[in-house]
């Protein structure tokens, strides 16, 4: 038996390992820039949470702002925005009873479970009807005093729950948190 003939197997197992190695890099270089493409471009990833100065909101006014394409309404309440909204019961809700807040998942929609502080002061929402994504009057609009949807009827409180109209729920609360006492950041 010659030394070629004792090492063909060694030889061939080489060939197969190498082939399948280079395959394998070849197959990942490929793939990678069909599942890297699905990740969000840099100016996306940059507007995923903003910081916004509320120093100039006065007791009483909104600001909207534009966060992911969309209008966000901050609003510092009044005491007679506060009361009123407290005011109301998870029995007076009818047509939804949850929070729609993401930074308290599952809790109902009471007063205090939708607003940013403790006091009740600061409400921060999403300006998107829930009906059909028209963006709702603020001010003291509609039958409850707190924003009213002109494109189809629905009429929202003092704490953005909905209470009558086509609105299957609650305006939405995005994740926001107080940064300082003059800026809460969104995202």
């Amino acid at each position: 038996m010659s030394h070629a003939e004792e090492n063909a197997g060694t030889r061939r197992d080489f060939l197969y390992y190498a082939t399948a190695g280079a395959g394998a890099v070849a197959t990942g270089a490929a793939v990678w820039p069909l599942v890297n493409q699905m990740n969000p471009s840099a100016d996306v990833q940059a507007l995923s949470s903003i910081f916004v100065d509320v120093s100039a909101v006065e007791v009483g006014t909104q600001l909207t702002v534009k966060w992911l394409g969309k209008p966000v309404f901050i609003r510092r309440r009044s005491a007679e925005e506060i009361e009123a909204g407290r005011a109301v019961s998870l029995d007076d809700l009818s047509i939804d009873k949850a929070a729609q807040n993401a930074n308290k998942p599952g809790a109902d929609a009471t007063d205090a479970n939708r607003t940013l502080d403790e006091a009740g002061e600061w409400l921060v929402m999403m300006g998107v009807c829930t009906h059909l994504g028209c963006v709702p009057l603020g001010d003291g609009a509609g039958e409850f005093g707190g924003w009213f949807c002109p494109c189809h009827g629905s009429h929202y409180d003092t704490a953005g729950r909905i209470r009558k109209g086509p609105a299957p729920r609650n305006l939405d609360v995005p994740v926001a948190a107080f940064e300082n006492e003059t800026t809460i950041k969104l995202g």
